[in-house]
């Protein structure tokens, strides 16, 4: 009865840490997509200074949410921003966690409507 006490309290353990270091990855690919997000909308709103204004920009607020900004490229008016951050997952090590986002004017589509 002891021994299968202790066997079952150890998997409850395994479980509990192994969910919650599952929530903090999860947590974390949030984060590193908002901050990819964020990114690309500061770097579209300084294109009009240069890309390279626009991308300074998308790097400067990376680093301020502890985020590395791999990528950034610049079409026209939009802006495509690649962002990665590594995340320690406990006894499971490190995860590196990425997320893209891109920022510009919406494409017009026409639509025809059936009347």
């Amino acid at each position: 009865m002891t021994v299968t006490a202790c066997c079952g309290l150890a998997a409850l353990i395994v479980l509990t840490v192994l969910v919650v270091q599952v929530g903090a990855v999860v947590v974390a690919r949030h984060r590193v997509q908002a901050a990819a997000d964020l990114a690309a909308l500061a770097a579209a709103g300084e294109l009009r200074s240069g890309a390279d204004a626009g991308c300074a920009a998308a790097e400067s607020l990376g680093r301020r949410m502890n985020v590395r900004v791999e990528r950034c490229a610049v079409s026209g008016w939009d802006v495509l921003i690649s962002a990665e951050q590594k995340v320690p997952v406990g006894p499971f090590g490190e995860r590196s966690i990425r997320a893209v986002a891109r920022a510009g004017p919406v494409k017009e589509e026409v639509v025809i409507g059936v009347r």
